[in-house]
């Protein structure tokens, strides 16, 4: 039942906006562009960051901040997951105007999350020296790598609730505030980076241990923040009272979210894994191709980023619409982000296309010989970032509704079959363009699998959020 003593804010309120009503198109581009903000200045952040490490302290840290960054991207793959999944219900919830289930959803998910950091940073600490050591952390780098990641694990606890805050924000229909606490989280890292790298004043040097904790205050004061001003602008989302009885783990709740959040996080891992099979391809070739490979990835990930912003907002905007029944609005949502997501990722694959030497030459000398394997390379890869993101837009879609399972097993089938069967069959004949055209390969099944369960797939039929319930069981199996 709805909480009639605090409605929701009114639509067009700076607390959420209504992505329910009104023009499809224009509202999911002022939504989406938000969320695109934070992708920016996460990259940003973590471009200035390095640079900080590697000329203070030199390659050895460089290489250390790197490996433990495998360590915490693996580890916010699977996290992605159930932050989406919290999304999809939470949205269900609010398109229903329930905002007790919605209320209801945040506290077990909350209480979930705080002790998966709990027990992530602890687990973590300990466990650090066998993590590198699988990673095959070059021994030079090795004892920094440890200082670096087990600073960074203590910060987990604060970073699990952040994230699970900011994707809740952005299923109520609010990517302003997220937006606000990611500019204070990379301006405070950015400051205090060089201060505790360095040392200043009273306080000491701390070299790479200094970046890490950095990264740990600026989490601290960010995620405090960030609770202070939904309970100072009473969003949605806020516990107060007898509601703060929700926040233990409710069991459906809990159920669905592991549901959803399984299979969405398996293929964050599942991608990371077939890059990194991949470059193993890459190496193959020699020092040249692997550094032009390296180079293309940095610019090719802001690429990317236009279809995980539009995806991510495609995917709350479509569980608004579906828990307020609304279903004839999702094909005008589904093409509304394959437009506004194609539109922006051609503008940037233009540019890197007509600019990638100068752009290269960022990174590389400019007579490097992997200059001309990189531009190479991006007239063929570049492209695919069009498919992939029509692909990321549809499945974003059908998991607004739960559908987790078959999109996994398209990802499967795509990035480790087709792929795979793709690069090592034909690499001893085309060498390192089976390796590109792989990629081609890849994107293009996917593209072409999601099209195909999106349009006879039976994931409409699915009922995540049921009637009046706080929290839906799926009906039948959330596929």
């Amino acid at each position: 039942m709805a909480d009639s003593e605090t409605p929701a804010p009114p639509p067009g309120s700076p607390q959420r906006r209504d992505l329910t009503t009104g023009p499809v198109f224009a509202t999911l581009f002022a939504f989406a562009l938000p969320s695109l903000g934070v992708n920016i200045l996460q990259s940003i952040n973590g471009s200035i960051n390095s640079i900080w490490i590697g000329h203070s302290l030199g390659e050895a840290a460089l290489a250390a901040a790197s490996n433990a960054s495998q360590v915490m991207f693996l580890m916010f793959g699977t996290l992605f997951g159930f932050a989406m999944a919290t999304t999809v219900l939470i949205g269900q919830h609010m398109g229903r105007r329930d905002i007790e289930a919605v209320r209801r959803t945040l506290g077990s998910a909350l209480a979930l999350f705080a002790i998966a950091g709990v027990a992530t940073a602890t687990l973590g600490w300990v466990f650090a020296p066998q993590l590198l050591h699988a990673l095959a952390t070059p021994r030079d780098a090795y004892p920094l790598a440890l200082s670096y990641l087990r600073v960074i694990f203590l910060g987990m606890p604060f970073t699990f609730v952040m994230i699970l805050l900011t994707s809740s924000l952005r299923g109520v229909g609010d990517s302003i505030t997220p937006l606000w606490n990611a500019i204070l989280n990379v301006s405070l890292d950015i400051v205090l980076n060089p201060i505790l790298i360095l040392g200043l004043g009273p306080i000491p040097a701390m070299g790479i241990a200094g970046s890490a904790l950095a990264t740990l205050i600026a989490g601290l004061v960010s995620v405090t923040v960030l609770v202070y001003r939904i309970y100072a602008k009473d969003l949605p989302i806020r516990l107060r009272g007898a509601e703060l009885a929700w926040l233990k783990p409710h069991a459906d709740v809990a159920k669905t979210i592991l549901a959803i959040g399984f299979p969405m996080g398996a293929s964050m891992i599942v991608m990371s894994g077939s890059m990194l099979v991949l470059i193993g391809l890459v190496n193959r070739e020699g020092v040249d191709t692997t550094a032009a490979f390296g180079v293309m990835n940095q610019l090719w990930s802001y690429v990317s980023m236009p279809a995980v912003a539009v995806g991510s907002a495609v995917s709350a905007m479509a569980a608004q619409n579906i828990g307020a029944e609304k279903w004839d609005r999702l094909s005008k949502i589904t093409w509304a982000g394959i437009g506004i997501n194609t539109l922006m990722s051609f503008v940037l694959i233009v540019a890197i296309t007509v600019f990638a030497r100068p752009l290269m030459q960022l990174f590389l000398p400019a007579d490097s010989p992997a200059i001309p394997i990189g531009i190479h390379m991006n007239s063929i890869v570049a492209w695919i970032y069009l498919m992939m993101g029509v692909s990321m837009i549809v499945t974003s879609v059908v998991r607004a509704n739960g559908a987790v399972v078959v999109p996994f097993v398209m990802l499967v089938i795509s990035a480790v079959v087709v792929r795979f069967s793709f690069a090592f069959g034909l690499y001893p004949t085309w060498r390192a363009e089976a390796i590109w055209w792989s990629s081609v390969a890849s994107a293009l099944t996917s593209m072409v699998l999601s099209f195909a369960y999106y349009f006879h797939g039976g994931w409409r039929k699915k009922r995540l959020v049921a009637g009046g319930a706080p929290v839906g069981t799926p009906v039948g199996e959330a596929v």
